[in-house]
Formats: structure tokens, sequence, C-alpha cells
């Protein structure tokens, strides 16, 4: 009778055992409903962040001359970075090489004139005074290296709102006319 164990059960082992709870590293099977949406939310999410991650590499800004030029000024690692510039062709500007496969030009928004050079085959809309997309890079000394060259056509465009005719980028790129008798 003398024995020296003691029948003391600790309280947090206690209260399980007398409503019948389950041991704490018990995990309770997933059905298979929920692994279905878990692994499809790992996969959606895979993908989703792989677009994410390919569109920020190969993505390309869309900008006017006079933003091109502010993005140089406030940032000059933005130099030879791929961009994509809409402007319209300086009239009179356009030299083409005389192999046909490399043309110089002029491209503005009203505010800031760049100097382009582009090797390829020009588009046949490509003409004096007409609204391009140029992809390409800025180089330092001011000339943009176009490798697209893309020619808005005028039958293909509808014309811009009224409210916006009167912006920089839309307006007429040539500059006007000194008066008759100022003419050499």
């Amino acid at each position: 009778m003398g024995s020296s164990r003691s029948f003391a059960i600790p309280a947090d082992e206690l209260i399980p055992r007398l409503y019948g709870a389950r041991p704490r590293f018990y995990i309770p099977p997933v059905k298979p409903r929920s692994k279905f949406l878990i692994g499809g939310a790992l996969v959606l999410g895979s993908a989703g962040y792989l677009a994410a991650s390919a569109i920020k590499d190969t993505g390309v800004y869309y900008l006017t001359p006079g933003e091109l030029s502010a993005k140089t000024t406030s940032d000059p690692t933005f130099y030879e970075t791929g961009v994509k510039v809409g402007a319209r062709v300086v009239n009179g500007s356009i030299v083409r090489d005389p192999g046909g496969r490399q043309v110089a030009f002029k491209v503005t928004d009203g505010a800031k004139t760049y100097d382009v050079v582009y090797r390829g085959i020009t588009p046949d809309t490509f003409t004096d005074d007409v609204d391009v997309v140029l992809e390409g890079r800025l180089g330092r000394d001011e000339t943009f290296r176009a490798t697209t060259l893309l020619a808005k056509c005028a039958s293909r465009y509808e014309n811009a709102p009224e409210k916006y005719r009167d912006t920089p980028g839309y307006r007429k790129a040539t500059p006007p006319l000194p008066p008759a008798d100022k003419r050499a």
C-alpha cells in the first residue's frame, strides 16, 4: 500500500481527456476541394508574378519629345534606354540615304525637336508632316536611333476630339513662314 506513484494529472492534460479534444499535434484532413483551390491559387499567383516581371523587363515607355527631354534632364541614366516616342515629322527634314535603307529626319511635338536616324524599310505613308511612332534609344548626342518606325495614316485614324487639338503634340510641327519681304 505504500505506493510512491502520484495519480495527479496536470490540468492542461485533464481537460482534453474529459472532453475528447484531440492532441495539439493533430492536423485535420484537408478536403479535396480545398486542395484544388489552394493549388489553383498557387498556380495563378505564380503565373501572375511571372507575367508582371516579364512586362516590367520588356515594357517600353511611350513619350512625346518634350516628355523625353524632361525625363533625360531629370534622370541622365535614361539615355540609351529603350523608349517609344510619338511625334510629327518636321516638314522638309527627311534625308534618304542613296542606298535607300537609311533615313534621317527630325521629329517634334511643338515643344522639343530631335534628330532621328532609322535604318530599315520605311512605310509607304512616311512623308513630311506625318505622325510617327518610333521605338529606339536616345543617345547622349541627342540623336534618337530608331529601330522601329510606324507612320500613322490619316485615312485609318479618326480625328482627335476638339479638346485635344490645341495640345502641343497635335499641332502641326512646321514653324510659321517668315513674312514675304524677309525671305531670301
